[in-house]
């Protein structure tokens, strides 16, 4: 049966100069979260003084957001806001930053969760909302999607584990899209996160969850990253950069609703083992993930309609293609280099993988030995 199906909050703004947008909202007190690289920057000073223009009072986080968040952070960030009692929090940045801003945000609202453990038996079950402030989200990455994620990602501080959280009232209420914020993105940057917005839009394509809606968004976002993410990379202009910035978006309204498959899945177990950063992580895996999944008839009829579509050879092979171009290595090995540590974690490393939440709405749910077959050959490039 298919779920409830949510694709954004309450506004949408996208294209050049949307920022000015801040100008028309109403409130007292905003609380912005950046991400740190923004800390003195002039986008957010461009920010801050459009807020103030439209007469709120205004406060700024200056804590360090790392990577990974972990709750200790989420929790300074949600008692500087008790004190300030904003009704309006706004944060800037990519994934980590969103996730730290919206988890601060449920403490604000709900001091009563005090705890990790409390924090995680959220999951799909978040009390009410919006009872102290909306939230507007303003990424400066074309790949995540937090903007529009119902999910959020937060490290235990004694366990360093990954904790996640979803809930469709995670979803930002504002959403700024504005080409200017993700100008400055460095070439490593703009890759990794473009193939983390085309990975999304490629899994949701094909999840078990997928449905006529979700595939109007995964094809159209397959489409425009197809087309720009290589000008986006190489030579970067607004108007890739904005193209880039709407694909990586209309994909994460495709996969919060439907999810994700095994990529993600493995990806999410080799980032937390080895720090492979998650756009990497989903750029070497895709292809060999694509070709595993073609085993499943209807995955490979999806993949061969939308090549066709696409006036593509084949889906699996302009992927490949396109990390050829932006250099992206062909294998985990060329990444991790340590062939005897995975190795010995290899049994640790498929079983995590197959607990992973995304793997049960892949076209294939592999048992224990196909996704440990699977996961060394993407180590070892099939060599092994």
């Amino acid at each position: 049966m298919m779920r409830p199906m949510k694709f954004g909050g309450e506004q949408l703004m996208f294209g050049e100069n949307s920022l000015e947008h801040l100008k028309t909202l109403k409130g007292k007190k905003a609380y912005i979260v950046p991400a740190d690289f923004l800390i003195n920057s002039d986008s957010l000073n461009k920010i801050e003084r459009y807020l103030l223009e439209a007469g709120f009072e205004v406060k700024i986080f200056d804590e360090i957001i790392n990577p990974d968040p972990d709750f200790d952070i989420v929790k300074s960030g949600a008692k500087k806001m008790l004190e300030f009692q904003p009704d309006l929090i706004v944060t800037i940045g990519g994934g980590s930053a969103m996730d730290a801003a919206k988890s601060m945000w449920v403490l604000y609202e709900h001091p009563e969760v005090d705890t990790i453990e409390k924090f995680t038996a959220l999951h799909n079950n978040l009390p009410k909302m919006r009872n102290k402030a909306i939230i507007a989200a303003i990424p400066t990455t074309s790949g995540t999607a937090s903007e529009v994620s119902r999910s959020v990602v937060i490290s235990d501080p004694n366990t360093h584990k990954k904790c996640g959280v979803s809930d469709m009232q995670l979803i930002a209420d504002i959403v700024i899209l504005d080409p200017e914020m993700v100008m400055s993105m460095p070439k490593s940057v703009a890759a990794f996160t473009g193939m983390d917005a085309l990975t999304h839009a490629i899994e949701s394509y094909v999840s078990k969850r997928a449905n006529f809606l979700s595939d109007v968004l995964s094809e159209k976002a397959i489409e425009v990253i197809f087309e720009n993410m290589y000008e986006s990379y190489n030579n970067p202009n607004p108007e890739s950069r904005g193209m880039m910035h709407l694909g990586s978006c209309i994909a994460g309204m495709a996969f919060t609703n439907v999810s994700l498959g095994i990529v993600h899945s493995i990806s999410h177990t080799i980032g937390s083992l080895y720090g492979v950063p998650h756009g990497l992580g989903n750029a070497i895996l895709l292809p060999y993930i694509i070709e595993f999944n073609m085993q499943d008839e209807k995955a490979k009829e999806k993949y061969e309609s939308l090549a066709k579509k696409l006036n593509y050879t084949s889906i699996l092979e302009e992927v490949k293609k396109l990390n050829d171009k932006m250099n992206i290595p062909k294998n985990l090995k060329e990444y991790i280099k340590n062939d005897e540590k995975f190795e010995n974690q290899i049994d640790e490393i498929t079983q995590m993988s197959i607990n992973d939440g995304c793997t049960k709405t892949n076209p294939i749910i592999p048992d224990f030995d196909m996704m440990k077959k699977l996961i060394l050959k993407a180590y070892y490039g099939g060599k092994k």
